[in-house]
């Protein structure tokens, strides 16, 4: 990651040095006076920052060293805000004068040159005096004690999972089964062994369900092993367990390589059937390496992984072409099952007045067995009251570390926090601001990540590419979960497990990283009363709940609003602020922002969804901003100024929303949504062809003119001319997403030239034909568009596009003719394919070498003429996974049942076996109150 990030572990070290880093460039050399005495702070600065970050490792670390990290962060913070105000009174007074008066002014100014100097020559002094005192402080206490590594002194809770009889867990029995049948299915016809990885996260029992297999099934073979990696694992000793284990202690395992270990290993498994079980694998290198232990060639032989990540359980099964099992939640049943268990003896029940709230807390425990035990474990020594129980639903999690029954469940988590990388524990630590049970937007998310300073742009990846990565790997191991995903089956949201986001809460507030008011919250001992970012739910008067706390405000670096607040606060009290997230504070008017542009170092402003209608005409006085939203607000018109922002990345407005003169000066744009053309000034399409760091664009070209007049159409005719011509200019530079509005035509009319795009969207625009340009889009992933008819030829067009994976086709009247797709017609690479037609009868054919890598098929709104139009040849296609035909239509239930009949035959056939979905509804002509028939059918 680049060296300016802001990290939960360090605070704003790095950040720091860079700016000191500058007051000894070129443009501050005037402070001569000072620069040994910067050059001292960054020596410092530099070490202590090496300290952080090695000790954000130790997952117990001495409380000496716990009190100076948070003393050091806590002073990075402050350094950068009085390098931040003097940098920011030095800009202002070395502005170039514009004007007589201004000149006047500027000439009196220059008395006071001599002051400035001396303050920072005052501020850096003092600056210097804290480093050495905290320095001192912790150097005058230290007892010789160092940083102690106690990773892998404690035992795991996950090892003693192993240990439960079976006759104590509960809905253990159907996954059991189902791995035991993935195991042996078809073992004996197979020449290599059989594998399955179970995947899932921490808490969800993948150890005790391995286990169990094993105990059941380890008798019936010759060579056995059962051994746990962790997450830092001795490669040499691990092998000497499985050397150990497989040759029942016959083995020398002293003194040997890794190479010789994994030979010998191999030698005692050669022409054996053996069982392993490589339980809780953190990393891919280390299954890379494990995996040379087990012969290929062993008929009848099983393994079973564990892991959290599911990179690596793809990595387990790619050589032995395994099966991963993600293991699921438990049913309310078991759920309830396991709570009694727990809490009650044989013969008692659960008293009545209870049921309600107890259901209401294994709602929130959702199926997670170790959340399920800590809870009942903390309401065991308690009175069965509804009261003290509906306590207990109320504030779940929040006072759990107190109790020492939930330490086994907060030693797993911890494992998966401290496994991150530094910049991702502060991406996963900032998910605390939001609610339990939130839906949080992907993208959303990323762009509060990129104010915050958490990502940064690396080598040829924008800021929002890093972004997207550190999601995706939060979403990987497990610790966010995916909420909504698209027909593409990408993630669009996610949320965060209560049990998770308590823990997240809890680390949070003990590193000063975010501050919850609004909310029954744990409280900290020793946390700080200066507040860094602030996060307000449900709190109605800002500045009483702040007096009642005691919190310091004038530091805070970012302030979120998550409910509406009956009293809004004066921007001036947080005038450090990086983000101010305002989103649906309906209370929220164009008053209240009259003092935002002194927020001199604001990157993220969210007003989506608020009342206000414009923006202060000096909004350019932000200079610092990346990220603006103003979706769902009344804004009309944006300022002139705001052209000026020349580090505003992501522009987000509503299509009726006038721009001003001079778009193309904001060359840092990366995002622009949504615009309609017709109603920008003169200058705007062409100056749109001029943000040559211009990403993703949406865009309605839908001209309006009230005449049609010689006049007018030259005017539309220069205008079409100059949309082209910055499309072209667009996607020869960095355009790599295109979602447009064209009911003109115009797309079809004209040729364009974007070799960049990689994904297009025609949006509410519907084309006679595809385009032949869309043919040399020789970097499209993604096509969605609506064409009147489909035909042949524009098969063949769509199929020779070299990088195409997602196709979605939707018709507006009927094919002329049938069509085919063979492998002549291409789609070599097409993974989803949407086909979405018009209530008419469908003749679609896949022929022998079709879509060879296709692996999810959906029809949607056709009519059937007959059972066999639903006969597509889906056979054909020999990576499909999933069918879906959505809103089938026909006036004969015969021909239903028949339809549904032919894709059961074919789907239980296919090699793949693919899941089917098959569902009808009522034609257009069937009578009123015709029952909707849908069938949903798993082959």
């Amino acid at each position: 990651m680049e060296a300016a990030l802001v990290s939960a572990a360090t605070g704003v070290l790095k950040p720091v040095l860079g700016k000191l880093s500058a007051l000894l460039g070129d443009e501050y050399k005037r402070f001569k006076g000072v620069r040994k005495e910067i050059r001292f702070l960054m020596d410092e600065l530099e070490a202590m920052h090496a300290f952080l970050l090695k000790m954000s490792e130790d997952e117990d670390p001495d409380l000496q060293d716990k009190v100076w990290a948070a003393a050091v962060r806590e002073l990075s913070y402050d350094m950068e805000d009085t390098i931040d105000d003097f940098m920011q009174t030095i800009d202002d007074k070395d502005t170039k004068p514009d004007g007589f008066i201004e000149k006047i002014k500027h000439s009196l100014g220059k008395l006071g040159k001599m002051k400035t100097h001396h303050r920072i020559g005052s501020e850096i002094h003092d600056m210097k005096k804290l480093v050495i005192e905290v320095a001192d402080r912790n150097a005058r206490y230290r007892t010789g004690v160092t940083i102690s590594n106690s990773k892998n002194a404690a035992v795991d809770p996950q090892a003693l999972a192993i240990f439960e009889h079976a006759s104590k867990l509960v809905g253990i029995d159907e996954p059991k089964a189902e791995i035991i049948k993935l195991l042996t299915e078809g073992a004996s016809t197979n020449e290599q062994p059989k594998l399955v990885s179970i995947i899932g996260s921490g808490g969800m029992g993948k150890t005790t369900l391995a286990n169990q297999v094993y105990q059941d099934l380890k008798e019936k073979f010759e060579c056995k092993a059962f051994v746990s990696v962790s997450r830092n694992p001795d490669m040499a000793d691990i092998l000497r367990t499985i050397l150990d284990e497989v040759s029942q202690g016959c083995a020398n395992t002293k003194a040997r390589s890794i190479q010789q270990l994994i030979s010998k290993i191999n030698d005692c498994l050669a022409n054996k059937r053996y069982f392993v079980v490589v339980d809780d694998i953190w990393d891919e290198n280390a299954w890379n390496v494990i995996k040379f232990a087990f012969p290929m060639t062993s008929s009848g032989s099983i393994i079973i992984t564990t892991t959290r990540i599911n990179d690596v359980a793809k990595s387990c099964c790619s050589l032995f072409g395994g099966d991963i099992y993600n293991i699921r939640p438990l049913n309310p049943v078991h759920s309830k099952e396991l709570f009694h268990q727990r809490l009650f003896d044989s013969t008692e029940e659960l008293p009545p007045h209870l049921e309600k709230v107890s259901d209401g807390i294994l709602k929130r425990c959702d199926g997670l067995p170790l959340a399920i035990i800590a809870i009942s474990g903390l309401l065991a020594n308690r009175e069965r009251t509804e009261d003290l129980w509906n306590k207990v639903e109320e504030s779940i999690g929040r006072a759990l570390e107190r109790n020492p029954s939930v330490v086994g469940m907060m030693k797993i988590l911890s494992l998966s926090y401290f496994d991150l990388p530094t910049h991702l524990k502060s991406c996963l630590l900032y998910m605390s601001i939001f609610q339990e049970d939130s839906i949080i937007k992907r993208k959303c998310l990323i762009r509060r990540w990129i104010g915050e300073g958490f990502v940064h742009k690396e080598d040829i990846y924008t800021t929002h590419d890093v972004g997207e990565r550190c999601f995706n790997e939060l979403l990987n191991r497990g610790l966010i979960q995916p909420a909504k995903t698209n027909e593409y089956g990408k993630v669009k949201s996610c949320r965060v497990h209560d049990t998770i986001l308590d823990f997240i809460i809890h680390m949070s507030a003990e590193e000063n990283f975010v501050t919850l008011l609004g909310v029954p919250i744990l409280t900290i001992g020793n946390q700080s009363k200066v507040v860094r970012r602030l996060c307000l739910q449900g709190v109605k008067k800002i500045n009483s709940t702040v007096l009642a706390a005691g919190l310091v405000l004038s530091h805070v670096r970012s302030l979120t609003m998550v409910r509406d607040l009956l009293e809004i606060p004066s921007l001036e009290e947080f005038r450090h602020l990086r983000v101010l997230d305002l989103m649906r504070c309906y209370a929220l008017e164009d008053h209240h922002l009259e003092n935002i542009v002194r927020l001199f170092q604001l990157r993220y402003l969210n007003l989506k969804g608020t009342g206000i209608s414009k923006l202060p005409e000096q909004i350019d006085r932000l200079g610092c901003l990346e990220v603006l939203d103003l979706r769902w607000t009344h804004v009309e018109e944006l300022p002139a100024s705001i052209v000026n922002l020349r580090k505003l990345s992501h522009l987000l407005v509503d299509d009726d929303v006038k721009f001003p003169e001079g778009i193309a000066k904001m060359q840092a744009l990366d995002t622009l949504e949504d615009v309609r053309v017709s109603i920008q000034p003169f200058d705007f399409p062409s100056g749109l062809g001029q943000l040559m760091n211009l990403r993703n664009l949406q865009l309605d070209l839908n001209l309006r003119v009230d005449s049609d007049t010689e006049d007018t159409n030259m005017v539309r005719e220069e205008h079409n001319k100059a949309i082209v011509s910055s499309l072209c200019k667009l996607g020869t530079q960095n355009l790599r997403s295109l979602t447009i509005g064209d009911r003109s035509g115009l797309l079809h009319e004209e040729s364009l030239c974007l070799p960049t795009l990689e994904y297009l969207y025609f949006w509410f625009s519907t084309l006679p034909q595809v385009p032949t340009w869309v043919g040399s889009l020789r970097n499209l992933q993604r096509l969605c568009l609506r064409v009147e008819g489909l035909k042949q030829d524009d098969l063949c067009t769509l199929g020779a596009l070299p990088s195409l994976l997602i196709l979605h086709l939707e018709e507006k009247i009927e094919s002329n003719g049938k069509l085919r797709i063979s492998g002549e017609v291409g789609f070599r690479f097409l993974k989803i394919f949407i086909y979405c037609g018009c209530f008419e009868p469908i003749d679609l054919m896949f022929g022998t070498g079709s879509m060879p890598k296709l692996e999810k098929l959906e029809l949607n709104q056709f009519r059937m003429v007959e059972a066999n139009s639903l006969d597509f040849g889906i056979e054909n296609l020999p990576c499909l996974t999933s069918v879906k035909c959505i809103k089938v239509v026909d006036d004969d239930d015969g021909i239903v049942e028949a339809a549904k009949t032919v894709m059961e035959r074919a789907a239980s056939t296919h090699p793949n076996h693919p899941s089917l979905l098959f569902q009808t509804v009522a034609s257009a002509r069937r009578p009123a109150g015709h029952p909707v028939r849908k069938f949903n059918t798993v082959v």
